[in-house]
């Protein structure tokens, strides 16, 4: 059960009541500062997801990038060269074996039920 006090907090001159967890107060103390999202640039012909949630491919002919299930849920994926993008199980859209994407694409994918599915993308054309 969360305990609440009503503490009165007086701002110029009007007094607010406000609520306060004590719970959840001394968890944010423990909690250490972690980044809302872990960044990777990614400039090798061939990557596998470690976790993060944005990647920036370039500076490669072609990469070949590789979503692994078990370290990754939720990706932006940008490239600024030719890049095919394979799940390590399931599919893209429960239909799709990999993903071909050129050069300026930015995508967004989600996995739900080891399938991954794009939520977002900036126009891709699939063929």
């Amino acid at each position: 059960m969360i305990k609440s006090t009503l503490v009165r907090k007086k701002i110029g001159d009007k007094t607010y009541n406000i609520k306060q967890h004590k719970e959840i107060e001394y968890f944010e103390k423990l909690i250490p500062l972690v980044p809302e999202f872990l960044k990777k640039v990614v400039t090798e012909s061939s990557y596998k997801t470690n976790g993060e949630d944005l990647i920036l491919i370039k500076n490669a002919e072609h990469c070949n990038l590789v979503l692994d299930n078990s370290k990754s849920d939720h990706l932006i994926i940008k490239v600024l060269t030719n890049v095919t993008i394979t799940p390590s199980i399931g599919k893209i859209d429960e239909y799709y074996d990999e993903l071909n994407i050129s050069k300026g694409a930015c995508v967004e994918m989600v996995l739900i039920e080891n399938n991954w599915y794009i939520i977002s993308s900036d126009g891709i054309k699939l063929d």
